[in-house]
């Protein structure tokens, strides 16, 4: 679809940290909206579920461009007043597009749903579509209380 988003994805990810997400899907076509729940199991990946018109889709999601890196950083030899070193840390860095994420999801009975997120450590957004063309915009927000959707 932290997508996405999440995503991210990504981001929609957080590397070793289990996160929620809330989704909000409108269709193109109606400004009615449906709700759905994605969780970050692991680093680049995790579950998905959406309730679309009384149908359960629930899948999973897969990092494809993570939303912030680390990378390693050293410094020259120094000597002052007897002590002598040489600088390392780490330093993390977002990714100035966001992270992206691929999402598959199925229902019952046996239709489909696929969703591209593109997001940040907080949220973002993304589309999904059904096995019959239909479009949703999505938006993807760190979850503040537990969601009715439940991730299966």
């Amino acid at each position: 679809m932290k997508p996405l988003a999440l995503i991210t994805a990504a981001s929609l990810s957080l590397a070793g940290c289990a996160s929620t997400y809330q989704l909000t899907l409108m269709p193109r076509d109606s400004g009615r909206t449906y709700s759905g729940v994605l969780e970050s199991v692991s680093g680049g990946e995790g579950r998905i579920a959406v309730d679309i018109e009384g149908k359960h889709y629930a899948g999973t999601w897969v990092e494809s461009a993570p939303a912030y890196t680390t990378g390693y950083v050293s410094g020259g030899y120094g000597y002052r007043g007897g002590w002598g070193g040489l600088g390392f840390g780490s330093v993390s860095m977002d990714n100035p597009n966001g992270g992206l994420a691929k999402a598959l999801l199925t229902a019952p009975d046996g239709s489909g749903l696929r969703c591209d997120f593109r997001g940040t450590r907080s949220g973002g957004g993304g589309m999904c579509r059904d096995d019959a063309g239909k479009e949703y915009d999505v938006q993807v927000r760190v979850a503040q209380a537990p969601t009715q959707t439940q991730v299966k």
